[in-house]
């Protein structure tokens, strides 16, 4: 039963994305919403029927490769790491899906899109939603790295869905740079397939420390490409010329997810990862934090705002798997729960952002001001959107980010305390001027672009409802999942 579940899940986004491409306008926005959310239902079954365990089957071989006729190449694979990530990417995706349905019409005041382009969306975001089922199922690095390519493929198409020069030169400059990382992706899966004649994640364990250092060092390389992280960051916020709903999949649950997603398979199927590395990622990520926060006070695009935001959690992410590398469980499992938390609150933000941007026409943070007004329920998302990424309790980034503490104060002075300050400093930063911002756009004196009548439509709304509840419901998924996880 399970590999019949999982083959749908995987079967059904495709399936949605082949009869975008055949349908009308009105039925394709059905057929795409009944896809992604027959494939989240069933995704939330896939793993509380395998909780607290495991399950893996294989699907095909490779039997024309040396060494690997007998290994199973494809399949699925369902563990708590995957879990956590097949939640974010299914049940976000739905959401995405539903909210696009009313957000991609004529009516949109900051960029109409006719009936005629929704084909050519719904099936490439539907196609990035059954990508992101792969790459998070995968039992090995090479379907992974299948997958990993595949999403790179999608975002592209994406961002240059409204194929203005704005957003042709962001979806190139995507494609240029994670397909950068990519390449050492191809690296690694070499060393490792010519060294011990596995693609599998356990494969990594029966190499030799040189290897395994050089392994390790690729697969941060192609991490941090695909993570937007310093110093490959600056593809992220140019790709905010995409569609509002595009930006938020992106950041919450899909192609920049599958990067630290990488970094946290390669440790949990190691766990003795050399420690020089360890401390090199760890070192990245906080870098990666605090130039993230640089860019955050000369920003006036909100989407932009968000997009230094979404490169510094990222970073939170890698902190977390570097303290596991480094000998902290306790981070490890902060950093992968950080996935499911911040994908939720992120989501939240965008969507708010893309909200205001359909009624009002504009997302200048100098040109709106008072918008709670005419847009309570936006303005709520918002705050609660922030609240969770920011790490206030109880919402959900607070239990993610208190565990990555936890885990750096488990390892010895100066490194673990000097962690500890750098990141408690990164986050007040980071909440100050996130709640200024806020505040100024929703409360602050009433501009003209606030003159609207409401909120927006009510599948817009109904996502938003959704996701607010996530951005506090979010942990009672995650915690029980992480909790499994340790070397």
């Amino acid at each position: 039963m399970l590999r019949t579940l999982l083959l749908l899940v995987l079967v059904l986004p495709v399936a949605g994305a082949v009869l975008a491409g055949l349908l009308r306008p009105a039925a394709i926005r059905a057929a795409a919403v009944a896809a992604s959310f027959l494939a989240a239902c069933l995704a939330g079954w896939a793993v509380a029927a395998v909780h607290p365990g495991s399950y893996e089957v294989h699907l095909g071989s490779l039997p024309w490769l040396p060494g690997g006729g007998g290994q199973g190449i494809f399949g699925f694979l369902l563990d708590p790491l995957a879990s956590v990530l097949l939640l974010v990417a299914t049940g976000i995706g739905f959401l995405t899906v539903l909210f696009s349905t009313q957000y991609l019409t004529e009516k949109n005041r900051d960029h109409a899109v006719a009936a005629g382009s929704q084909g050519r969306y719904y099936f490439w975001l539907l196609t990035f939603l059954a990508s992101m089922v792969g790459l998070a199922t995968a039992p090995n690095f090479l379907q992974f790295f299948l997958f990993w390519e595949l999403t790179t493929l999608c975002s592209w198409a994406l961002i240059s869905f409204y194929r203005s020069e704005e957003s042709l030169r962001a979806g190139f400059k995507a494609m240029l740079l994670t397909h950068s990382g990519g390449v050492f992706f191809l690296l690694a899966l070499l060393v490792l397939f010519t060294s011990t004649g596995s693609f599998g994640f356990d494969a990594l364990a029966r190499l030799d420390p040189g290897p395994r250092g050089w392994v390790f060092f690729f697969l941060m390389v192609a991490a941090w490409a695909k993570a937007a992280q310093v110093p490959f960051h600056t593809w992220l916020p140019d790709a905010m010329a995409a569609p509002t709903p595009v930006s938020a999949y992106l950041h919450a649950a899909s192609m920049v997810k599958a990067g630290v997603f990488l970094m946290a398979r390669a440790v949990a199927g190691v766990w003795d990862v050399p420690a020089p590395w360890g401390a090199v990622l760890a070192v990245m990520a906080l870098v990666t934090m605090l130039v993230a926060l640089s860019f955050y006070f000369v920003q006036d695009d909100l989407k932009r705002l968000l997009a230094y935001s979404t490169i510094a959690h990222l970073g939170y992410v890698l902190l977390g798997v570097a303290l596991g590398a480094l000998g902290s469980e306790v981070g490890f499992r902060g950093g992968v729960l950080h996935i499911l938390c911040h994908g939720f609150g992120k989501a939240t933000l965008f969507l708010s952002v893309g909200a205001v941007a359909y009624v009002t026409g504009t997302r200048s943070i100098r040109s709106l001001g008072g918008v709670a007004r005419s847009m309570p329920l936006t303005a709520a998302a918002f705050f609660v959107g922030l609240l969770a990424v920011t790490g206030i309790p109880p919402f959900a980034g607070f239990w993610s980010k208190f565990m990555i503490l936890a885990g750096a104060l488990q390892l010895p002075a100066p490194l673990g305390p000097a962690i500890l300050v750098l990141v408690l400093g990164e986050s007040l930063v980071a909440f100050g001027w996130m709640l200024h911002v806020g505040q100024k756009v929703f409360f602050g004196l009433r501009t003209p672009a606030a003159q609207v009548n409401s909120d927006p439509p009510p599948a817009m709304s109904g996502a938003l409802l959704v996701l607010m509840a996530g951005c506090l419901l979010a942990p009672l998924l995650g915690i029980p999942l992480v909790r499994l996880l340790g070397g």
